[in-house]
């Protein structure tokens, strides 16, 4: 199978993320169908080759992959612009009509300037005619003038005081002249090469052209038609010469359908490790491997195949990922990387707490900022049908340090990064909507930030490692919520 058409969001490096996306599906055992793939793109075109079994499904592996990876895609587009002067979020409608508006308004000041330099033209060339007509006149005015200024003012206004003239009949023709001040200058200024024949039929073949040109011009701003058939014909031209024809063909498709094998409902375990690499194994291997698997695993917890993995971040995304896109094997086994099968992206975003989607239906959710807002969330007000949602608001600059199911505990304690600890109980949060802010858990130093957040259960030791010495949570003195807390100090 070849692909030489992509979305235009995978033009570029997210190619090789496709890559990796079908690698993941036949990793994961999403699909066995996949013998071999290759990228062939080059500056002749996209090729992209994926070598198949003999017996695959081609039409459903195309389908799986328009379903499960970037193959076929939407992009946003930014439809806010200024129009009148003020900025303004347009439909597709709205665009097209501004942009026939500007088409309209830039023609119409294409034409007018247009014809003013035409009517300039008309009211020089009128006047090198007229000249023509009375050329021994003129030359006996400029002859008979002391300088420019005085032949310019007989040609202009008719005055004729100072001139010497031959006759009182060419005296009295020159003060009924009345050329413009624009047809003086080029009378003055016209060489006496004008004056053949041959160019005094091209002065006179130029004016038609002129009227014409004026013709045209009124006519295309006085008609709404003309101006209209203008503008598409500049805008064929332009599509003529810089246009180039589409690569694909827009039309109605059906949405594909990919038919999934269906799975028997089982309890698997979870495991990513601190470099983000997920896998799932089966709970007989976990019970033999339990001391491993919690140790060398950042979350190790069991889930349903058939079920999904929440990813809480630092940024405050939830973003879900399906079990059954993660690779079933060994205990041993890599994985994938997390940011193959979900939109988590390891680069911007830091992973806080992990749970299965039946504990997320369960149970309520207490998150802890660096700033140290609180507030505890019900688990089921997150739409985890869709692959990422807000889990939290944050304010500018802060970010989750903790994402915690309550599970009975009734205390907890907060440290800062400058060894203040604060300790009270969790019933002091109130619960609030996964869009609202929370509450201050901590009065903080300008410079200091919550770091950790620990829960307590009654009657459960809790004792953390704090500089390298033991420090018993539990024994630690009680306090209320929006305190300043304690130094403590080694």
């Amino acid at each position: 199978m070849v692909i030489s058409q992509i979305p235009y969001p995978m033009i570029g490096a997210n190619i090789a993320k496709f890559l990796m996306d079908v690698a993941a599906l036949s990793e994961s055992k999403k699909t066995q169908d996949i013998v071999d793939i290759s990228n062939q793109s080059s500056k002749e075109g996209i090729r992209i080759v994926i070598e198949l079994k003999k017996d695959a499904d081609v039409d459903n592996f195309i389908n799986m992959l328009y379903k499960k990876t970037r193959l076929e895609d939407s992009f946003g587009v930014n439809m806010l612009a200024i129009a009148d002067g003020r900025p303004e979020v347009m439909s597709l409608r709205d665009i097209i009509k501004c942009n026939v508006d500007f088409q309209y308004e830039t023609a119409t000041r294409k034409y007018t300037t247009l014809l003013a330099k035409e009517r300039e033209k008309k009211e020089i060339q009128e006047g090198l005619i007229k000249a023509c007509n009375v050329i021994d006149l003129i030359i006996e005015i400029l002859r008979g003038s002391r300088d420019r200024a005085m032949a310019k003012a007989c040609l202009v206004e008719g005055k004729t005081e100072g001139i010497r003239f031959r006759s009182r009949e060419s005296k009295i023709m020159a003060a009924q002249l009345q050329f413009t001040e624009k047809q003086a200058n080029a009378i003055l200024e016209m060489r006496l090469y004008k004056l053949i024949g041959l160019e005094l039929e091209a002065l006179i073949n130029e004016h038609e052209e002129t009227m014409a040109n004026i013709y045209r011009y009124e006519d295309i701003l006085d008609r709404k038609d003309a101006m209209a058939q203008v503008i598409i014909n500049e805008l064929e031209e332009i599509r003529r010469q810089f246009g180039v024809e589409r690569k694909t063909v827009i039309e109605n498709v059906a949405e594909a359908v990919y038919v999934e094998k269906k799975i028997e409902e089982m309890d698997l375990v979870f495991l990513m490790d601190r470099f983000g690499y997920a896998r799932t194994i089966d709970t007989a291997t976990y019970e033999r491997n339990k001391e491993a698997a919690d140790s060398e695993n950042r979350f190790a917890f069991i889930c349903k195949n058939t079920g999904k993995i929440c990813l809480f971040t630092n940024t405050g995304q939830l973003h879900t990922v399906k079990v059954s896109d993660l690779p079933l094997g060994k205990f041993r086994d890599k994985g994938i990387p997390i940011d193959n099968i979900s939109n988590y992206s390891g680069e911007k975003e830091r992973v806080i707490a992990a749970v299965s989607q039946t504990s997320l239906n369960l149970y309520r959710m207490l998150f802890v900022t660096g700033q140290a807002m609180l507030k505890i969330v019900d688990g089921g007000e997150f739409d985890v049908a869709k692959r990422t949602v807000a889990a939290t608001k944050l304010s500018e600059g802060d970010e989750v340090v903790s994402v915690m199911p309550l599970l009975g505990q009734q205390q907890i304690v907060l440290q800062t990064k400058e060894g203040y600890f604060l300790k009270f109980d969790i019933e002091e949060i109130p619960e609030k909507k996964k869009t609202a802010v929370g509450v201050r858990g901590m009065k903080l130093g300008a410079k200091d930030q919550v770091d950790q957040a620990y829960y307590l259960t009654s009657g459960v030791p809790s004792v953390i490692s704090y500089h390298d010495k033991e420090l018993d949570l539990q024994k630690m003195k009680t306090a209320k919520r929006d305190g300043k807390g304690t130094k403590i100090r080694v």
